[in-house]
């Protein structure tokens, strides 16, 4: 038991029984000492407290900096996720825009391919259709000679050629017989404009900037389409006067084919008007209009209509990269690709084009 127990005690029992004169000093003494050892004890309470509060104050500081440390590296390490969360993106953004392009390479190339070998057969077709043009009007001008000389003939002659005219109805194989040569000839310039289109399309051999009208691209690429667009929309050219554009071709016409496309797309079962719009935007550059009277684009889908492999159209009908692929070429091209839409109105788009290309032009 403490002292101050004790005392505490002693001075209750003095109490109890009365506090004499003879013990009232040795009392006051103890309560004394009592006192003086309490402001001991308190003193070394008081500075364990002190001691215990520094180093309670430490710790809490210490912990504080290390809870801050843990912090600081936890954001560096959520900071670095982030960061190669959106390295990957990008990574695999560039990858499938990569293999697009690729793709859209080995589809030029099998053009190219396809109407070089289609190309040497249409030659000698359409040269011998010339010859047989000839041919045929030779042979017409004998049989008029001959009929020229009819009356001089024996009888049983001119019966045997009266009725073989009019078994073979001479009169309208000679109307017809020039028409079918002729529509077969215009066949043939029509299949061998194609193929050139797709050559034109294709641009296999010109990979590097040059100077090309982009009208010329936009009719090569409108007959590649066409099978797209005749059944849903009449086109309509509205061509201004413009330069030639210092550009690379095939990748401007891959642009063109992306849009055109879209907007056939767009169509659905109504029929309307694909507008294709050519003139001067500034001194220094062009711009070329897609519009479409289709479904129109929804308000919150037009600020990622360029997002990689964002679409509207239905699963397995689209990459959602034709967009991007072409955001990217018109972008490498030092020019600007806009699009305006609302829902069931139709979409515009729009490039414009610098004429000449910067003197640092990336290849």
């Amino acid at each position: 038991m403490s002292y101050h127990k004790l005392l505490e005690r002693q001075i209750r029992r003095h109490l109890a029984d009365g506090v004499r004169p003879d013990d009232l000093a040795s009392l006051l003494a103890a309560i004394s000492e009592a006192y003086g050892d309490a402001d001991v004890d308190r003193s070394a309470i008081e500075l364990s407290l002190e001691l215990m509060s520094t180093e309670l104050t430490e710790r809490n500081a210490q912990l504080q900096f290390e809870l801050q440390e843990r912090h600081v590296v936890e954001q560096a390490l959520l900071q670095e996720h982030s960061e190669q969360q959106a390295l990957i993106k990008k990574l695999e953004e560039a990858h499938h825009q990569l293999l697009q392009a690729e793709k859209m390479a080995s589809i030029g190339q099998l053009a190219a391919g396809v109407a070089h070998e289609i190309n040497n057969p249409i030659g000698f077709v359409g040269s011998n259709m010339g010859t047989l043009r000839k041919y045929v009007q030779s042979l017409l001008d004998l049989i008029a000679a001959y009929e020229s000389h009819e009356a001089d003939m024996a009888e049983s002659i001119r019966e045997r050629m009266s009725s073989l005219r009019m078994q073979i109805d001479l009169a309208y194989l000679r109307q017809d017989i020039p028409n079918l040569v002729s529509e077969s000839i215009d066949g043939i310039d029509r299949v061998r404009k194609i193929v050139q289109d797709l050559k034109d399309f294709s641009h296999v051999d010109e990979a590097q900037w040059q100077w090309a009208d982009l009208r010329s691209g936009l009719d090569s690429t409108l007959n590649i389409v066409q099978n797209e667009i005749k059944y849903v929309a009449e086109v309509v050219k509205n061509y201004g006067d413009i330069p030639d554009v210092e550009c690379m071709p095939s990748q401007l016409n891959q642009v063109f084919m992306n849009l055109l496309v879209n907007a056939a797309h767009a169509m659905h079962e109504r029929h309307g008007k694909i507008t294709v719009t050519v003139g001067m935007s500034l001194p220094t550059a062009v711009f070329v209009e897609i519009a479409d009277e289709g479904h129109g684009i929804a308000p919150e889908n037009l600020k990622r209509i360029f997002d990689p492999f964002f679409t509207t159209k239905p699963v397995g009908k689209g990459t959602g990269l034709g967009l991007s692929l072409s955001y990217g070429i018109v972008k490498k091209h030092h020019g600007q690709i806009t699009v305006g839409s609302q829902s069931g109105g139709g979409t515009v788009f729009r490039m414009v084009l610098p004429i000449r290309q910067p003197i640092n032009s990336p290849e």
